[in-house]
């Protein structure tokens, strides 16, 4: 009996001492979490204002539906009018048959919701006739419907000439192109490399640092494909050629987080216009200095989001309306840090969400806004 009592007192003390480890590992595991993990619930307690829905009727002028020549739009229509979005300006028109096909589409379907700009395959510059076919296919695409062109960041990231070389934004065999954008009157909403970051060294004091570890493909170097500087360069430079051609610098250019820089830009370049697609993080840690921009530049900024996913528009509503404090971002791999609103008055939010559009892009149905 005694040597049973003795066996289960062992017992029983090993079992404790198991459990007592296990709690250790635990409490020290719970300690020793990482960055990616670490995602604090903040204890500030401040008024909320969320804004599901934008205070006024907006176009979102950096819109992307890529099946838009066979896709059903009313389930896109139904999640536009929860968020008040009047017209989404599809960059993804494309060119040739399929663009055609798109503004089919919508004719048929909803005609004053949605616009279409054109595309060009920047595949063979140099080739023969390469720039004056494209010229005449970008013309008989405007005739055919597009409100302007859209650049993607594979120009100057990734297309090559004839030869094999890099394609410069800045290309003299590209100049026809802008320049026929002038005589049509069509805008040229353009992205040019990715933020400046990507192409900082991979370590603790990158502030992109999460987003380059969890999308590795992202980083950039100055060989891969160039420096950021040359390649921003390219870009203001076709704007200082062309002066008589409208440029919608999207993302603000890169310069979202230097509005100091930004505004100098501006000052240089008056056909240069600005978008906020993808970079409202930027603006909202910076409240009052980005509400001193808006204030400034308030003709040349429209609102953009980039990415079609509805749930996200409603931080950049709070960001542009409301004077909430520190709120969080909806990704934070783009922003581990909270948001500030900017407040801005009635007048400069019609300008951003629809009268700067409705000035610059041709044929937009004017009755769907307010004081037009």
């Amino acid at each position: 009996m005694n040597h049973l009592i003795k066996f289960f007192v062992m017992k029983s003390g090993y079992i404790s001492l198991m459990l007592a480890l296990l709690l250790v590992v635990t409490i020290h595991a719970q300690k020793d979490i990482s960055f990616e993990a670490y995602d604090p619930i903040s204890t500030l307690v401040v008024p909320e204002n969320p804004v599901i829905k934008a205070k006024f009727p907006f176009i979102d002028i950096h819109g992307h539906q890529y099946r838009m020549p066979e896709q059903d739009l009313g389930p896109v229509i139904e999640a536009m009018d929860t968020l008040n979005m009047g017209i989404m300006v599809n960059l993804s028109g494309r060119s040739g048959e399929k663009l055609i096909k798109s503004v089919q589409n919508i004719k048929e379907h909803y005609p004053n919701r949605f616009v279409v700009f054109a595309n060009i395959d920047f595949e063979g510059v140099g080739s023969d006739n390469w720039t004056a076919n494209a010229v005449r296919q970008f013309e008989t695409d405007v005739k055919n419907g597009a409100r302007g062109l859209k650049i993607y960041k594979s120009l100057g990231m990734r297309y090559k000439d004839s030869e094999g070389n890099r394609l410069a934004i800045d290309d003299e065999r590209l100049d026809p192109i802008w320049a026929k954008c002038a005589e049509l009157g069509v805008p040229v909403l353009i992205h040019a490399a990715d933020p400046r970051s990507f192409w900082d060294d991979f370590d603790g004091d990158n502030e992109r640092w999460l987003e380059l570890k969890t999308h590795p493909r992202r980083k950039r170097s100055d060989t891969d494909p160039a420096p950021w500087e040359q390649i921003i360069g390219e870009q203001h430079n076709i704007f200082r050629k062309h002066p008589n051609t409208t440029f919608i610098n999207a993302h603000m250019g890169w310069y979202a987080n230097d509005l100091g820089t930004l505004s100098d830009l501006m000052n240089e370049m008056p056909n240069m216009y600005v978008e906020i697609g993808a970079i409202i993080a930027e603006l909202g840690r910076q409240p009052r200095n980005a509400r001193k921009f808006f204030d400034r530049y308030q003709d040349r900024i429209l609102f953009g989001k980039d990415s079609w996913k509805p749930e996200e528009f409603p931080t950049y509503f709070r960001v542009l309306e409301s004077d909430d404090e520190y709120f969080p971002y909806h990704k934070k791999y783009h922003a581990f840090w909270a948001m500030y609103g900017l407040n801005l008055s009635d007048e400069i939010l019609k300008k951003v969400y629809y009268k700067n559009a409705l000035r610059i892009v041709p044929g937009l149905d004017k009755s769907l806004f307010p004081d037009e």
